[in-house]
């Protein structure tokens, strides 16, 4: 051990203290150098660290910098200005390197810190970056903050016809009057998004295109990576099989980056179109949440469309409408411009099929622009709210470790209290002490948000990964910009403030001269300090009480909708969708095809049924249309449906009463449907269905026979209530579609049977193109939605329990500790061991019971904020909140019986004797 006052006095030798100051600041100095050395050794550090570390800390200034100022203050008594200023600065990398020492010193608990900073920032950085990826960050093009969607606004009943996804806005007619019609854009453009095939028969290989106007890419002000993009005359009525764009990652995935790919060809279903030039990198489209692969002329629809040109079909809704502001023009002034010419559009394009009661209704639409900086996205839709309910869970996990931490600062103050109160003899003020603790704070957080920040590069992909299917893969841009970087700087701040500066407060008061006077291991915390860990750890269980109760709400939500009974029985079915289009088949000869294809898949070994299906149940399509019931209901609406005689038997939803459609339902015999029980009661008022007539509004002579009753099943999506489902047959029209959709029932394991099936279509012909699904996968994709909740709301739920009885663990056995005396003489004086266990738990109990009370007030005023994304769950379910409740309690006796346990174990005369 060196001899500290020796080195004391050559460290404040510059000072010229007088002889009796010397002497004091020499012995206190002196005495706290010596505790420090025994308790590092005693801590594991090697006697030559210890002594290299202090004589560091004394050389360098750093535990006489309180002294220095105060010598320097009283022989500069006025300074002004920066000077005086100076010494609350000047120190500020001393007190960095100095906290990185004593967290060097402290692995432990510098990891701990670390690693929750690391999960709670990490989390709330991951959620804030899918927020700014979905929600704020804008197009990747020129000026995007001119750019506006114009389509139908303000027209809840719009509109009735086939729509070709989430984004048709317009028909081909809406577009043309619009575009030669408005005023406010210097230009506009549409497009609509399409998936075509790029392989020559056998198992589907997709590529996601995008058909465009001639001017798109002039709208958004997109350059060519080489090359040219689709131009004006590139777009012309008949134009057929021209030019292809590429996307570059499809470039590089497709062709190897090779310049020379200009000028080749690329088949898409069947059709060769000549590479004309690739996207830059940066350009994905205007939807976020999917990119394309390849761009055509929008007049390239005709060549693959089956019901002829859609820009001629005025009931086909398939394009979306994009445009630039004109200089002077804001948005609000081009949507009015829009209302006020939508009534002559509507009136111009009014569909010839509509009767009276459907024009009424299609010319009270209005049109309007709105802002399209964003992009447009149904994935916005779909998890906007669930994003922001995320990130407010994912920001209560983050207080709770804040206050973890603050606990765990609050009980080393409390070890350095001899430090603190020696530094403040020595001259330092308490702002100084402040700054120093601050430092070490402001250490712990910039680590654990670099941490955090890194791990959210990896879970946000992991994220985009797990909400990405085969038939829809999600792409948004994850690289940080200045929101993101934002965002993770405020939280290591916000969490330095949170966790640092009320202990940093607290270790300022010490009062030196009962610190001083205190043995070796410290002094008891006051009164105050322990209330304020006392709080800390019941806002814990409040916050955690509330994260308990949402991850039980999700949790039985995504468990609702799994187990719930769909109507049909969704094991061991498989998808199958077959598109003939290169045989170019009459329609009459459709149906015999469909019929023999049919019969030899009902033949292959191992499948137990198949039937052909035009609208496969939760596949997120459908098709409705409006019917009238003579001497009934009128200009009703509901949902249609077109299956092969066999599919109520494939997709095993009872048949309640009539019969089932079969081979001798024809063409040429009169129309037959099959109804479901909600049809029935919505309907028709629970009369017997069978044999009721029923006809289409847009063809009164078109009239359908009820021949069947089936029990209801979901159509659209697992959340949605029974709703009129219409059957037609396959067998009494097929339609202008060239392809095929099978449900194929079957005990086989799935590459075995999709291998036959191959098979059998290849026997067929080889140029048939096959794509498969299996049913459930295709259920389970639609609640990816609800199992993410369900799962992050779990994780977060769980962290948050372990932090809790972390904290509560830390504050117990801080009371055992601190106790143990009194322990001791209430032993001593005749009591049990079991009533001090159960003295040990009652204080427990009743943090936990106040937490548990502000928690549930809390999670029962939060719950309404997660009401829209239940399912056969109330926000204040009483059932949940008391699971939730019962969890905390049983993660507070974890925490707590232990301490309680160590506690009544104590012997009392040990006891007495320590004290």
């Amino acid at each position: 051990m060196p001899d500290w006052p020796k080195e004391i006095r050559a460290a404040i030798a510059s000072l010229n203290l007088d002889p009796a100051r010397e002497a004091e600041v020499v012995d206190e100095l002196s005495q706290h150098l010596r505790d420090r050395y025994d308790e590092m050794v005693m801590s594991g550090v090697s006697s030559d660290l210890t002594s290299q570390t202090l004589l560091q800390e004394l050389n360098d200034g750093t535990l006489l910098s309180g002294l220095k100022a105060t010598v320097r203050r009283a022989r500069a008594p006025l300074a002004t200005g920066a000077d005086a200023g100076e010494p609350r600065f000047a120190g500020l990398w001393n007190d960095l390197r100095h906290g990185a020492r004593l967290l060097r010193m402290n692995p432990g608990f510098a990891v701990v810190a670390i690693l929750s900073l690391a999960l709670g920032i990490g989390a709330n950085t991951t959620i804030f970056q899918l927020l700014d990826a979905v929600r704020l960050r804008t197009l990747p093009v020129q000026a995007p903050q001119q750019l506006a969607r114009i389509k139908i606004v303000n027209s809840p009943k719009c509109c009735s016809g086939d729509f070709y996804s989430n984004n048709a806005d317009l028909t081909g007619a809406l577009w043309n009057h619009i575009r030669e019609q408005q005023e406010g854009f210097s230009e506009v453009a549409a497009w609509s998004p399409f998936r075509y095939n790029l392989g020559q028969g056998g198992e589907a290989r997709y590529a996601d295109a995008l058909l465009v106007s001639g001017n798109f890419f002039n709208v958004l002000g997109i350059q060519p990576l080489f090359g040219r993009l689709i131009s004006p005359s590139d777009d012309y009525k008949g134009c057929g099989a021209q030019g292809v764009v590429l996307s570059d990652p499809f470039w590089q995935r497709e062709y190897g980056g090779r310049p020379n790919v200009i000028g080749s060809k690329l088949t898409l279903d069947g059709h060769p179109f000549q590479i004309i030039g690739v996207a830059p990198p940066s350009f994905y489209g205007v939807e976020v949440g999917r990119h394309f692969d390849v761009a055509l002329a929008l007049c390239s629809e005709m060549v693959f469309s089956a019901k002829g040109d859609l820009m001629d079909n005025p009931m086909t809704f398939w394009l979306a409408a994009i445009g630039r502001l004109k200089p002077g023009w804001t948005i609000e002034r081009a949507s009015a411009q829009l209302d006020a010419i939508a009534p002559g559009i509507f009136a111009a394009s009014v569909p010839p099929e509509y009767d009276a009661i459907a024009k009424k209704d299609f010319l009270s639409f209005h049109l309007g622009a709105l802002p399209a900086s964003t992009g447009v996205s149904s994935l916005r839709e779909d998890y906007g709210d669930p994003l922001w309910i995320l990130l407010a869970l994912s920001g209560l996990v983050l207080l709770i470790a804040c206050a973890n931490l603050a606990n765990l600062m609050l009980a080393r103050a409390t070890v350095r209290q001899r430090e603190m109160a020696l530094r403040l003899t020595l001259g330092a003020s308490r702002a100084r002490l402040i700054r120093q603790l601050l430092a070490e704070s402001l250490l712990l957080a910039a680590a654990g948000t670099v941490a955090g920040a890194l791990l959210a590069q990896v879970l946000s992909r992991v994220l985009v990964a797990f909400l990405s299917t085969k038939q829809t893969q999600i792409y948004v841009v994850l690289t940080p910009d200045w929101r993101v970087l934002g965002f993770a700087a405020g939280l290591a701040i916000l969490t330095c403030i949170l966790f640092g500066l009320v202990p940093a407060i607290q270790a300022s008061r010490t009062e030196p001269g009962i610190a001083l006077k205190a043995g070796s291991r410290g002094v008891t915390a006051g009164r105050e300090r322990f209330l304020l860990r006392r709080a800390l750890v019941v806002s814990q269980v409040a916050l955690s009480l509330v994260l308990l109760m949402g991850a039980f709400l999700f949790v039985r939500t995504f468990r609702n909708l799994v187990t719930l009974n769909a109507g049909f029985q969704q094991d061991h079915m498989l998808v199958a969708n077959i598109d003939f289009t290169m045989l170019k088949l009459t329609s009459d000869s459709q149906i015999a095809f469909k019929r023999d294809l049919l019969e030899r898949m009902r033949a292959i070994p191992g499948v137990s049924s198949a039937a052909e299906v035009l609208i496969v149940p939760m596949s997120h399509m459908g098709w409705n249309g409006n019917i009238d019931i003579p001497d009934g209901p009128q200009r009703k609406l509901v949902t249609f449906n077109r299956v092969s005689p066999g599919y109520f038997q494939t997709m095993q939803t009872p048949m309640l009463a009539g019969r089932d459609f079969t081979a001798l339902d024809t063409p040429n015999s009169p129309r037959v449907a099959i109804v479901n029980d909600a049809f029935v009661r919505k309907i028709l008022g629970g009369a017997n269905p069978i044999g009721k007539v029923f006809h289409g509004t847009r063809d009164a002579t078109n009239s359908y026979q009820i021949i069947g009753l089936v029990k209801d099943s979901k159509y659209w999506e697992m959340r949605e209530e029974p709703e009129p489902i219409v059957f037609v047959s396959f067998t009494q029209k097929n339609g202008p579609q060239q392809q095929s959709t099978l449900m194929i029932r079957s005990d086989e394991p799935l590459l075995p049977l999709t291998a036959s099936i191959k098979q059998v279509v290849s026997e067929v012909n080889p140029a048939i193109v096959l794509n498969f699904t299996v049913f459930k996968t295709l259920i389970r994709e639609g609640l990816l939605r609800e199992q993410l909740m369900a799962m992050l709301s779990g994780f977060f739920g769980a962290l948050a329990a372990i932090l809790a009885m972390v904290g509560l663990y830390g504050v117990i056995s801080y009371m055992v500790v601190q106790r143990r005396s009194e322990i001791g003489v209430r032993m001593a004086l005749g009591a049990s061991r079991r009533d001090i266990l159960i003295m040990i738990l009652r204080e427990a109990a009743v943090l936990l019971g106040i937490g548990l009370a502000v928690g549930t007030v809390l999670a029962l005023a939060a719950g309404n904020a997660a009401a829209s994304l239940l399912y056969g769950l109330k926000p204040r379910d009483p059932i949940t909140l008391a699971c939730a409740i019962l969890g905390m309690t049983v993660v507070a006796f974890i925490a707590s019986v232990l301490p309680a346990r160590r506690a009544a174990a104590v012997h009392p005369m040990v006891a007495l004797r320590e004290e």
